[in-house]
């Protein structure tokens, strides 16, 4: 019991960012229009820049940072903020994964209304 108590109090020492799976690396939108590399940035931030786009009219969007400030907000999900090339703003942004499949979603209105987009980590 003393070894349970103890270990759950580590565990919530931690935060959550030991809930968080590993994000890093490039994923491809499931629509094959785009991939992303998610890099470290900072603490337990995540944030993610397009590396690849099949549209090769628009390679100035390639590098451009799309997530930003992603951090842990439960078990492999994170929460910050998204820009969204197609028409230049930025969202607050929410982001799960479930093994190699991520699913990305920018929000307004407190995140009432959301648009998302599927990923799977590129090979």
């Amino acid at each position: 019991m003393t070894r349970a108590l103890a270990s759950a109090a580590i565990l919530a020492a931690m935060g959550s960012s030991a809930l968080a799976g590993d994000l890093k690396g490039e994923w491809a939108r499931d629509d094959g229009k785009a991939k992303v590399r998610f890099v470290g940035c900072g603490g337990d931030a995540i944030c993610g820049s397009i590396s690849w786009l099949r549209d090769k009219n628009d390679p100035g969007k390639v590098g451009q940072q799309a997530f930003f400030d992603m951090k842990p907000s439960g078990d492999n999900a994170w929460a910050g903020r998204a820009f969204n090339p197609e028409d230049g703003k930025t969202y607050s942004g929410k982001m799960t994964m479930s093994g190699d499949h991520l699913v990305t979603a920018g929000c307004v209105l407190g995140g009432l209304i959301c648009k998302s987009l599927n990923w799977t980590r590129a090979r």
